[in-house]
């Protein structure tokens, strides 16, 4: 019998207490790699973000609304700026479903001559596209949305307002299908001019952003500044920043809700180190006996302390690798393929990033050999025979 025999014989001891550190362990290195999964995600949704791509805002908040005539300024009557390809604009509308108030969709009100000119990577067919434009209650929505709601085209849908309260009435005309995975695919668009229509005059001719296409991201800089100056002297001021930028600062706004998530990570596998602690500390003392025969044999108290650790990081090593078996399948295959269709524009590749799998295995090796450090010392420092007069 080699010293890794005996190793795994001690892990057998208890087999019912085994397996239950096991699957505890498993479950913390699950959670582990969900949190990492999910930021690791939402950060790569900020990196493939459009750079080329400039979003103009209100100069104080992103939901304060724009004067609609700031828009000829960009490519409507009034001429083209500089370095801009193409201009649409957009309002951020908030309806939600009637019969799934929880299933949270963007839906916006757009400028439906110039909306598919910016947003490219999104395809309509031309027939439903031209449909789209000339039904003032056409809306065209993502593929993921078409089959969340089991919406097709040319069924009549009601979406109930918060931000503009009522029922508004939608008849599908098109649905678009994204060319990149860090486009949302479960948009629902519709026209601006239906919901202007509708609203009091005092509420009338606001938009919320204005999004540009320009010949270059390395003068995305120089174009912003330049638009910027344009409505410094406006009764509206204006900021405008690249599409990446825009959602670095959404990243910011929420860096509070990512730092407790990294901390509960953290948190977690503290838990995970705690239970093998417990659990390899509850072993050493009912294998005392075991110890003072193995001592009695000429074993040096190195070697107990060796069959300790070792014991140890076998579990957490089986706990990690049972814990990253599972994740793939629920993971990347469960929550990451609903995120990506639903929550593609935040989280367009949500995937387990071989650093987080390769950190998850190593921590549960190394923390659990960290967890056996104290029952390994006291179980080679035990005295021969007070250790044979143990029972159990």
């Amino acid at each position: 019998m080699t010293l890794t025999g005996l190793t795994v014989k001690n892990i057998g001891h208890n087999w019912l207490r085994t397996v239950l550190t096991v699957v505890a362990t498993a479950i913390a290195v699950l959670s582990f790699v969900m949190i990492r999964t999910t930021l690791s995600a939402w950060e790569a949704g900020v990196e493939n973000a459009a750079q080329d791509r400039l979003a103009t805002i209100h100069s104080v908040t992103f939901v304060m609304p724009l004067p609609k005539r700031y828009f000829d300024e960009f490519n409507g009557s009034k001429g083209k700026l500089a370095g801009i390809k193409h201009s649409t604009f957009l309002n951020w509308f908030g309806a939600k479903h009637p019969l799934h108030e929880s299933s949270m969709f963007a839906n916006m009100a757009v400028d439906t001559d110039t909306f598919f000119d910016v947003y490219s990577e999104m395809e309509v067919p031309a027939a439903q596209l031209a449909a789209w434009k000339e039904n003032r209650q056409g809306a065209i929505i993502g593929e993921a949305l078409a089959t969340q709601f089991g919406w097709k085209v040319g069924d009549d849908v009601t979406l109930v307002g918060t931000i503009y309260p009522g029922d508004w009435k939608f008849k599908i005309e098109g649905i678009y299908v994204a060319k990149k995975k860090s486009v949302d695919r479960a948009q629902f668009l519709f026209h601006w001019k239906y919901v202007n229509e509708s609203l009091p005059e005092d509420r009338r001719d606001q938009i919320g952003w204005i999004a540009s296409t320009i010949d270059s991201a390395n003068q995305a800089a120089s174009i912003s500044e330049a638009i910027d100056a344009k409505f410094d002297v406006q009764d509206v001021q204006t900021r405008t920043m690249s599409e990446r930028s825009l959602n670095m600062e959404f990243l910011g706004s929420a860096s509070a809700i990512f730092d407790a998530l990294d901390v509960v990570s953290l948190v977690i596998m503290g838990i995970m180190t705690l239970i093998l602690g417990n659990t390899i500390a509850m072993s050493v003392r009912e294998r005392t006996r075991e110890y003072g025969v193995l001592l009695a044999l000429g074993f040096r108290p190195k070697h107990i302390a060796s069959f300790v650790l070792g014991e140890g990081v076998t579990v957490g090593l089986l706990g990690g690798g049972l814990g990253l078996l599972l994740s793939y399948p629920l993971l990347e295959r469960g929550l990451g393929r609903w995120i990506e269709d639903n929550m593609g524009a935040w989280m367009p590749y949500f995937s387990i990033p071989t650093s987080v799998a390769l950190i998850a295995l190593a921590m549960a090796g190394t923390l659990a050999a960290i967890a056996a450090v104290i029952p390994a010392y006291t179980a080679s420092k035990l005295n021969v025979i007070d250790a044979l007069r143990r029972l159990g």
